[in-house]
């Protein structure tokens, strides 16, 4: 036909220029979601081949004129926005560039999943782009690869939704200032044809004129291919009339989509002489035009002409692919021709990257809903992988199953395949996995479909394959759709446990009655235990007197106290009702309904009252301890008793808390019967403290007869008296004997009084005292207990007069002191006189007895909350924060805020928060209160504030305050709540869950987390694992993972290095042997001035010496750096001895000696010259002499000596980073930070990285104290750990600080890098290495207080033996046994040994059996046990 290229293509763009754009936004659509969930940094992928996509070369057909809202204006879009940006660009360079180089590994990570399974999930995708979004500067190749990824790299997503995806990326990447080029606008039309689009070409390309990009070849390709995609064979010629004139190549693409264009126009014959047309234009038909010829034959279900192709294919040099057939199978499955798909099917070759490819294939016809013929697909991948990893039958199909149930597959077609899976031996339990996936996106209908096909079958429905449905109606407190689905439990027959109803049903309810009426109506039994069990936990764990009632009644059936142990206690913790709580202890103690089994009452009351202890935390049992005392004390008059094992155990915990005035009122509950049998086992009438105060008392009265001085004995007498709380015997000694008293008598009657809250009497004895010697000096501890109890008692004048003492007698207070004063003060304020509160907080400030902290300022806070005066609270506060920077119990403020309802307060509050602390504080702060009130909803809104970022800090506080009070459903919140929130450590998140779980023993729960993590696709850490398999295995469950093997490292005594043996050369001349053996004993005595006289002697008389003893003289004096003197021996020993040549040990010696005098040129030489002579240098001297090199700044030379080593031919063994580590120290030196950054990041981010240490670095750099160094590298160190997931520079700075004691800078940076925490391998061997020598044992208390979990018990404590027997430390050795027995760890006979040997050391008797091998072999002992372990985890 006629065709004038310029004027059509002229027309065809001044017609576009016409069209008429809507005012909103560049691709705009309609219904499309603008906020998606963020990006999880921890990905799993799938496995798989390489390849990409299965269906981008098909074309459908039927395609109707595109819409034209589609491109709205992209004038004002394109061009404004390029202007923008470049405002934005004189002042944010380099901010861009720093937050463009964040997301790059997350871009490298979705590339990484479409190079190995051929697609990616919209999931990541989502979470990638909305990220990057977040960074506000997206970059062009950012861009490109996300709108490259809309097309049929999505295969679960059907097609419109792809496009839509794109749209929305396009749109909202130009709104952030992205200048789209071709690429773009090629990638664009590209999605467009994969995704079948409806789109008008002469559009696109007015668009791309209004933007002013210029359309190229590729441009035009691929707008043939959409006209041809429509059968538009006109339009094609157009276009393809316009690349000629322009002289653009016309390429065997340009062909494949003629063909098509053809075939859909229905002219088949034309589809087929294209291939002869292109042989005429030199053109030989490829593998991607024969498949465009045989999916137009399949559109037609021409299977004739198909064999036919496939034949003339078969004799051409061309050859099809697995992945091409898989494009003619799709195309006759999408045309409706399913019938012939097995005959294409028995084509396959089954090449490598079959499956992969053909799970795409799948999950492309279930979207386009051709499921049977994905199933027939899906049976041809056994005859590839018969066995699963283990040797069992593999889980075979759950992608296409998943997918089935995503797309809403008829739930009888999906059971017909879960029946022919598991028939098939293919898959082990495909209706349970079919369930899981209802599940998981809350499809109920689907759910109870399958439930019902489970009870078909005789399979087991258990109650928590409904918690997933159940926990929506729980957050949204829809009570009906609760009692819906507990309807369809009763119908499927299955029974609700006590986990359901406590955690699923009865929190929807906002009272018991309206559950009862509830759980009723849904045809539950109310006398079924688990309804009667979850009833006993809600009521224990809120109201002890209405549990009581509840209890006690005779018609109440008994129930185990371990079902309702744990919220029995969270209620004791949270009440206090002591009368309920004694009436309740006294139930158990005596009821036998509540001990089931062999437990007895006195046994199960026992251990309710160690594990009551047990779950408070000290500052618990500190700030309860009046209601604890008061507790006990009323357990006794009830007549209640405890096992002597029991109060042992109570006893060491309460020690640990540091409240041993406890102990007292604890003993008195010992069982009478322990307490008379261990007297009659000593053979005495009273043992302990009661035998040593009548022992004392009566030497006493022996010493008041003889009218002897009392001295030492009543200091003594008074003591145990104290220790005995018998303040009454006390007091008369002292009044008997007043003229004797000492201080320290004085100050042991001061603390009984104070602890008895004698105050007058403590007053009176501190007068006493000042009376007698206004110098004496109290102990801190004992001047806290004085302004405790004075203030407790309102006498504030006495108690800031203690104050003063303090402060006139320089008392200075540490860390314990500081929460002893915290204490005191925090006992004063409930009684909510917040004056008295002041003066004393003022007063201490003013002294400067401690700075003004969060703790201290706290008490203040807490007068004014127990005396109900907000107003007052928050005015303290904010004067706290104004005078001290100092914001004390805010949250419990705001909690009483939002309790009472004060919107004004609160706003006000909020508004001083945010101004002194920042929003996000604030609204922290606020979302914190919502949750402490049960205010969820609220809180949800306060999390998901458009970029808020996640506080791993205040975020572990909440949860271990959850944890604590065993409020599983707030954690449950606020873990969901924070799905979407920004850089949250969603791994950290759930282990908080699972914390709860282990306390709880409930498994269930821990499995409905795996499962949650899964489908967040969450990589947990090796410590969560351990976790959740600790918990299933001691329920007797499966762990669905393979476990994190337990590794340390081998604690061996190293034995000391021989000494070398040396020969010596016969003497020649008289005297000569003499001289040789005092020389040999003098360099082993390193004595080396003598040694050095006596071999001038020994010349100067001729005594003839062998090369040997000249050689061995020079290397001890190397050894001690007198060089001066080794080459003076070296010359004498040259006269004497022509040809004398220093051995390779003293050369080596030499390189070392040079290197430490900082003569790293002349060590060079005299390793190029040892290395001509064909001898071989140590590792040391290489390491040393290359060390002062880099230390010298001297970076050619380091590089020199690495390539002198490569042509020594032979390994030295030298450390991976030994050049590289000092060729950036050398930079440093010569202010090149840049550079040594540039190459240590290229280290680590090679992909062959094995992560070395760079420790060597970080240190020379602290020892210089080079800050500016010092911030280039640890910001490199934390970009490393952050996007890359590189942990070890960040390891190496942390150990380094810790080193160098720097321990403030080193909790800083675990703050900033929780990772740090995980690094398990390298703070065990960190932990080694300072376990090698005296005096470190301080190093590893100070990693263990900073990362308490780092390393399993059995690891830790044997190093610390270690330490302890170097340091020859019995007592702290003693005190380490005790603990480690008390935790129940199992004490390896290393560790024994070590200990009976200081044992015997201090004279000592070994108080248990003391391994009979040798120190050596148990040390082989660890070395094989720990070789075996690490065999069997590689096997």
């Amino acid at each position: 036909m006629p065709f004038h290229a310029d004027e059509n293509m002229a027309a065809l763009l001044r017609s576009a220029r016409l069209l008429k754009f809507s005012p909103s936004g560049l691709l705009q659509i309609t219904g499309s979601k603008r906020n998606g969930p963020p990006i999880n940094r921890l990905y799993s992928g799938a496995t798989g081949g390489g390849r990409i996509g299965v269906c981008s070369r098909h074309i459908s057909p039927g395609l109707e004129h595109a819409s034209r809202r589609v491109w709205p204006h992209a004038l004002g879009g394109v061009r404004g926005y390029t202007v923008a940006t470049e405002q934005r660009d004189e002042a944010s360079v380099g901010v861009r560039s720093k937050q463009v180089q964040q997301f790059d590994w997350a871009l490298a990570k979705l590339d990484s999943s479409v190079r190995r399974t051929g697609r990616i999930t919209k999931s990541m995708l989502l979470r990638i782009f909305h990220d990057i979004c977040r960074t506000g500067y997206p970059s062009g190749n950012q861009a490109l690869l996300l709108l490259r990824s809309c097309g049929s790299l999505l295969p679960e997503m059907p097609l419109a939704e792809r496009t839509e995806l794109a749209h929305r990326i396009w749109e909202k990447l130009q709104e952030l200032g992205v200048s789209y080029d071709v690429s773009h606008y090629n990638a664009l039309l590209k999605v467009y044809l994969q995704n079948e689009f409806k789109f008008s070409p002469t559009e696109f390309l007015a668009k791309m004129e209004a933007a002013n990009v210029h359309p190229n070849r590729v441009t035009y390709q691929r707008l043939i291919a959409a006209y041809c995609q429509n059968g538009d064979i006109d339009g094609a010629s157009t276009i393809l009339g316009f690349m000629k004139t322009k002289d653009l190549p016309i390429t065997e693409v340009v062909f494949n989509s003629l063909v098509t264009g053809h075939a859909r126009a229905g002219d088949m014959e034309s589809a087929k002489n294209i291939l002869s047309v292109m042989q005429g234009a030199g053109i030989e038909p490829g593998p991607d035009t024969y498949v465009s010829l045989l999916s137009a034959y399949a559109e037609k279900g021409d299977m004739d002409n198909i064999k036919k192709t496939l034949e003339v294919v078969e004799s051409s040099d061309c050859a099809l692919m697995d992945r091409d057939m898989m494009e003619v199978i799709f195309s006759l499955a999408k045309a409706g021709h399913n019938q012939h798909v097995p005959e294409m099917l028995e084509r396959m070759r089954y090449e490598r990257g079959y499956v992969p490819d053909a799970m795409n294939l799948c999950l492309s016809l279930i979207t386009h809903g051709q499921e049977d013929t994905s199933f027939h697909i899906l049976k041809t991948f056994p005859t590839l992988q018969v066995d699963g990893p283990n040797g069992d039958a593999p889980n075979l199909g759950n992608f296409f199953l998943r997918h089935c149930v995503n797309m809403d597959t008829p739930v009888e077609k999906i059971g017909s395949y879960c029946k022919q899976l598991q028939d098939s031996n293919l898959h082990t339990s495909p209706l349970h996995f079919t369930l899981s996936c209802a599940l998981e996106v809350k499809k109920t209908g689907v759910c109870f479909e399958l439930m019902k096909m489970l009870k078909e079958q005789d399979l087991p429905v258990r109650p928590h394959y409904f918690w997933p449905l159940l926990v929506q109606h729980v957050k949204d407190y829809n009570t009906a759709g609760v009692v819906e689905v507990v309807k369809g439990m009763q119908e499927l027959g299955v029974s609700l446990d006590v986990e359901t109803f406590s955690n699923y049903i009865l929190p929807c309810f906002p009272n018991m009655d309206a559950a009862r009426q509830a759980v009723q109506d849904a045809g539950c039994s109310l006398e079924s235990e688990g309804f009667i069990s979850s009833e006993v936990r809600s009521v224990a764990a809120r109201n002890l007197a209405e549990l009581y009632t509840l209890l006690s009644d005779p018609s109440s059936p008994g129930l185990d106290l371990s079902v309702f142990r744990g919220s029995l206690i969270s209620g004791f913790r949270k009440s206090d009702d002591v009368e309920s709580m004694v009436k309740v202890t006294e139930l158990l103690y005596k009821d036998e309904r509540f001990s089931k089994g062999t437990s007895k009452p006195f046994e199960t009351t026992s251990y309710f009252l160690y594990n009551l202890i047990d779950k408070m935390t000290d500052q618990e049992v500190q700030e309860q301890e009046d209601k604890l005392r008061k507790y006990f004390n009323q357990l006794k008059a009830q007549n209640i008793t405890i096992s002597g094992n029991i109060y042992r155990g109570i006893r060491n915990l309460l020690d640990s808390y540091h409240v041993p005035e406890l102990i007292k009122d604890v003993i008195t509950l010992v069982d009478p019967r322990d307490q008379t049998s261990a007297s009659a086992s000593a053979g005495l009438p009273v043992t302990g403290l009661e035998g040593k105060v009548l022992m004392v008392e009566k030497r006493l009265a022996e010493l008041k007869e003889e009218n002897k001085p009392l001295g030492m004995l009543l200091k003594q007498a008074i003591a145990l008296h104290c220790s005995d709380e018998n303040l009454e015997r006390a007091l008369e000694l002292k009044q008997q004997h007043e003229e004797e008293m000492t201080a320290s008598g004085y100050a042991n009657l001061i603390n009984l009084c104070c602890r008895r809250n004698n105050v007058d009497e403590a007053l009176d004895l501190k007068m006493e005292l000042s009376r007698k010697d206004s110098s004496v000096t109290l102990d801190t501890s004992k001047y806290i207990a004085l302004v405790k109890v004075l203030s407790k008692n309102g006498k504030v004048e006495e108690a800031l007069d203690i104050l003063k003492e303090m402060k006139e007698k320089d008392v200075v207070l540490n860390d314990t002191n500081f929460t002893s004063l915290f204490h005191a003060l925090s006992s004063a304020a409930t009684e909510g006189n917040a004056p008295m509160i002041q003066r004393l907080q003022d007063t201490i400030f003013t002294l400067g007895l401690a700075q003004p902290t969060a703790n201290l300022c706290s008490p203040l806070i807490t007068a004014y909350l127990e005396s109900k005066d907000l107003p007052g609270a928050l005015e303290a506060a904010m004067a706290c924060q104004k005078q001290y920077g100092q914001l004390p119990r805010m949250h419990d403020i705001i909690v009483g805020l939002v309790e009472a309802g004060d919107t004004e307060l609160l706003q006000k509050a909020m508004d001083f928060v945010s101004q002194e602390r920042g929003e996000m504080t604030m609204l922290y702060d606020l979302y914190f209160a919502f949750m402490q009130t049960g205010r969820f909803r609220e809180a949800r809104k306060i999390i998901e504030t458009p970029g808020l970022r996640a506080k791993p800090g205040r975020l572990q506080w909440y949860a271990e305050k959850c944890i604590a009070g065993n409020q599983m459903e707030a954690l449950e919140q606020m873990v969901d709540m924070t799905t979407k929130l920004f850089e949250c450590d969603r791994d950290e998140m759930y282990s908080y869950i699972l914390r709860v779980c282990k306390d709880t023993n409930n498994w269930q729960k821990a499995e409905a987390v795996w499962t949650k993590m899964q489908e967040e696709n969450i990589i947990p850490r090796e410590r969560t694992l351990r976790m959740l398999a600790d918990i299933l295995k001691k329920n007797g469950q499966e762990v669905p993972f393979e476990e994190p093997e337990t590794w340390y490292e081998q604690a061996a005594i190293k034995e000391q290095n021989k000494s070398a043996q040396t020969d010596s050369v016969p003497a020649k001349a008289a005297g000569g042997n003499d001289y040789q053996l005092r020389l040999l004993t003098l360099c082993k005595k390193h004595k080396t001035k003598e040694a050095y006289e006596v071999l001038k002697q020994a010349v100067k008389r001729g005594a003839a010496l062998g090369p040997s003893i000249y050689d061995h003289l020079i290397r001890v004096l190397l050894s001690e750096g007198s060089m001066e003197d080794a080459m003076a021996v070296r010359d004498i020993a040259a006269s004497n001895l022509p040809g004398f040549q220093f051995s390779d040990t003293a050369t080596n010696l030499l390189i070392i000696t040079h290197s430490r005098r900082g003569m790293a040129k002349e060590g060079l030489a005299t390793l190029k010259s040892m290395l001509q002579a064909g001898h071989v240098p140590s590792p040391l001297s290489i390491t040393r002499l290359v060390q002062a090199l880099g230390n010298d700044g001297d970076a050619p030379g380091v590089q020199e000596v690495e390539s002198l080593l490569k042509g020594l031919g032979t390994s030295l063994n030298l450390s991976s980073m030994l050049f590289v580590n000092n060729t950036a120290l050398a930079h440093i030196k010569n202010d090149n930070v840049e550079s040594a950054v540039e190459m240590l990041e290229a280290v680590y981010t090679s992909p062959n990285s094995t992560a070395p240490s760079m420790s060597y670095v970080f240190r020379k750099v602290l020892e210089d104290e080079n800050d500016t160094a010092m911030d280039k590298l640890s910001a490199m160190a934390e970009r490393l750990a952050q996007h890359f997931a590189c942990y070890r520079p960040s390891s190496d700075l942390f150990l380094q600080l810790l080193d160098m004691d720097k321990v403030e800078e080193a909790k800083f940076l675990l703050a900033r890098c929780n990772a740090l925490a995980e690094q398990t391998k390298v703070l065990v061997s960190y932990m080694s290495q300072k376990a090698q020598k005296p005096g470190q044992v301080d190093k590893i208390k100070t990693l263990v207080n900073l990362i308490p979990d780092f390393t399993e018990k059995e690891v830790l404590y044997p190093y610390l033996m270690k330490c302890y027997a170097l340091d020859e430390d019995l007592a702290s050795a003693k005190t380490l046994y005790e603990q480690i027995q008390k935790e129940g760890v199992e004490v390896d006979e290393l560790s024994l040994k070590r200990l009976a040997m200081l044992y015997r050391k201090a004279g000592e008797t070994v108080p248990f059996s003391e391994p009979p091998e040798s120190f050596k072999f148990y040390a082989n002992k660890l070395k094989e046990r720990a070789a075996k372990d690490s065999t069997t985890a590689e096997e």
